[in-house]
């Protein structure tokens, strides 16, 4: 059994009370934490993308600075934001500047449908749609090596399958590149033109790599001979468009970088680290290859030199999650995102070879201390049949022996999805008022091998949930814990298996947190999104057999409803397309049936996700509410 250094500490006092005649001294008490409003934990910013401008000088992103996802560029040099959209509706999201002018690249749905459409903010800030329509959703890739043109992808012509094309960037005249009537996906072209790399699901622990010769218009698989489930994503091609990069676990429980010599065939491996190689890119000016591994749910990042493939020394970089890697044209520095459990992510640039990393963002809320946040720790534990399941706990600076803390065992989305290491402001906004969390990678996690993988493989709501139920009992052995108060939260998948926790393990825990979870799979996998469809194979070996009612029934809460009578509050996006709201109207209603106290918060102006802020204020303090009238 493994113990904490407290544990420790506190046994060895007990055993020197137990031999002492004198009194005991007072515990001392707990050390005065300040709680933060959400409005505080709201007021911290957030950043995504980053594209270097022509000239170096700017990084543009995408930023919630208003209150909503728009458009800013970031100087290098250092200095404030400048702002460059002003929506007030739907959210903006970078994808990337001109290569030899200040317009960019931007998607953006309605309300969170999740049909975007692919935007140019001109140079004198009018705004073009690229890929106009209705029902549609489109999608940038790429500038072609020349960078006179780009590559897009958009589902017009047919709702199921992506096709994709080469926009002019002066006059934005588009051609056909490639027409898609397979549903093929991950889509990368060499620089030159002439090769078309994309991937074609066969179910969820098979997939090929398929190339199509632009000039010839043949298309043949061309993964390398393997025994066994394997899974190939082409990543990016090389500077001479013969090399191929890709991940693949052909051979292996975890996936590694290799290359394809797209000519002749012939295969080699690159990296082969003990964790999944997540993904891999060459710099602009063709010179470094980097790549991010996933380590134990933190991301290890490395760069080599494509020349021989010998290590870069990274410039000293914070001690963080490293993620959103992009290299300036011509090389020499690189713009990425560092965050912690308590540091959001923030934008830095850096030379590759030697030189200070400079921070250009601070986004957490300068009211709030960083000393007060807590940072996560990576636990294991033994689930009810001794599979190891890992995941992260966050213990609130409150909590004591004296004065143990209610938890909640926080189920990550998918299914196959990842509690990481990262901030979360929903996280250190209830951990900052009491609550230790649980973030459970239960099996059918990815990152831990493609066997952990698919564990729960149409068994969903058996080991997995239990799982999640045996967390309980490592969380009731931590002395700082209150065994006795215990709930379960999640979104998405998590959602579902909140559902599942109340309504087939009615007794396991103490309250549920619903966000837009999945309560009836036969309606879910039936309504699926169209452009889905190539994902189709993948969710049928994953979940069941989507005509297979009687089995999608026998796992969906919503058939079960009857039988949880503990407290629950849910969360739903009016808009969302992948968990419809009928979802969750529908297990509210089953559930105030049965007389058990049900909050129901629905935001009209979201989707799969709550992207406003003003939306998130309201959903997360309605969290704590609840949890303060039926956990605390």
């Amino acid at each position: 059994m493994r113990f904490s250094k407290n544990a420790l500490l506190t046994a060895i006092a007990v055993v020197a009370l137990a031999c002492s005649t004198t009194a005991p001294a007072p515990e001392p008490s707990a050390p005065e934490i300040p709680l933060y409003t959400i409005e505080q934990f709201l007021d911290t910013d957030n950043y995504r993308g980053a594209s270097f401008s022509p000239d170096g000088r700017k990084i543009l992103v995408a930023s919630d600075l208003s209150g909503i996802y728009n458009a800013y560029a970031i100087p290098v040099a250092g200095g404030d934001p400048v702002t460059l959209t002003r929506s007030t509706t739907d959210s903006i999201f970078t994808e990337a500047y001109f290569p030899h002018d200040e317009r960019f690249l931007y998607r953006s749905d309605e309300g969170g449908n999740e049909l975007d459409h692919l935007y140019v903010r001109e140079l004198d800030g009018s705004v073009r749609d690229l890929t106009p329509g209705a029902k549609l959703k489109a999608g940038f890739l790429d500038w072609s090596g020349d960078r006179r043109s780009f590559h897009a992808i958009t589902n017009e012509r047919d709702p199921r399958f992506f096709d994709v094309y080469a926009y002019d960037a002066a006059s934005y005249e588009r051609e056909m590149l490639f027409r898609n009537d397979e549903g093929y996906d991950g889509f990368t072209i060499s620089r030159d033109g002439r090769w078309l790399a994309m991937t074609r699901t066969i179910d969820n622990a098979n997939t090929d790599l398929v190339l199509h010769d632009l000039r010839s218009g043949s298309t043949r698989v061309a993964s390398p001979a393997h025994e066994g489930d394997a899974n190939f994503t082409p990543q990016e091609f090389g500077p001479d468009d013969r090399s191929l990069y890709y991940v693949s676990d052909a051979g292996s429980e975890f996936a590694y970088l290799a290359r394809l010599d797209v000519e002749t065939g012939e295969t080699a491996v690159i990296l082969d680290p003990p964790w999944d190689v997540m993904y891999a890119e060459v710099s602009a000016d063709g010179r470094y290859l980097v790549a991010g591994i996933n380590d134990d749910g933190r991301t290890e990042l490395r760069i080599l030199e494509l020349d021989g493939y010998s290590p870069v020394r990274l410039p000293p970089l914070p001690e963080a999650d490293i993620t959103g890697v992009e290299f300036a044209s011509d090389g020499g520095r690189m713009a990425f995102y560092a965050s912690s459990s308590r540091m959001p992510r923030d934008l830095f640039v850096a030379p590759v070879r030697g030189g200070e990393p400079r921070r250009l963002t601070r986004s957490l809320n300068p009211a709030i201390d960083p000393d007060a946040l807590v940072e996560g720790e990576v636990v294991r534990f033994a689930s009810f049949d001794g599979v190891t399941i890992p995941g992260i706990l966050y213990r609130p600076k409150q909590a004591s022996a004296a004065d143990p803390a209610p938890a909640l065992v926080w189920v990550h989305g998918g299914p196959g999805g990842q509690s990481r290491l990262g901030y979360s402001a929903l996280i250190q906004y209830l951990v900052n008022h009491g609550y230790a969390i649980h973030a459970i990678n239960n099996r059918g996690s990815s990152g831990y091998g493609k066997t952990f993988f698919h564990m729960d493989d149409r068994a969903h709501g058996e080991g997995d949930l239990d799982d999640v139920v045996a967390s309980r009992g490592m969380l009731a052995g931590r002395e700082w814990i209150d065994g006795d108060r215990v709930g379960v939260i999640g979104g998405s998948y998590g959602g579902f298996m909140v559902l599942a926790a109340m309504a087939f393990r009615p007794d396991a825990f103490e309250v549920g947190v619903d966000i837009f979870g999945v309560s009836n799979w036969v309606r879910t996998l039936q309504s699926i999104p169209p452009w889905w469809e190539s994902f189709r194979a993948y969710l049928v070996k994953e979940m069941g057999d989507f005509e297979d009612t009687e089995y999608l029934e026998s796992i969906s809460p919503l058939f079960h409803a009857d039988r949880i009578r503990r407290p629950l509050i849910v969360l739903q996006g009016a808009n969302d397309p992948r968990v419809l709201k009928v979802e969750s109207d529908e297990i509210v209603e089953a559930v105030r049936a049965n007389g058990v106290p049900v909050e129901y918060v629905v935001f009209d102006d979201e989707g799969h996700g709550f992207r406003k802020k003003e939306n998130q204020e309201r959903g997360y303090r309605a969290i704590l509410e609840f949890l303060d009238e039926h956990l605390k």
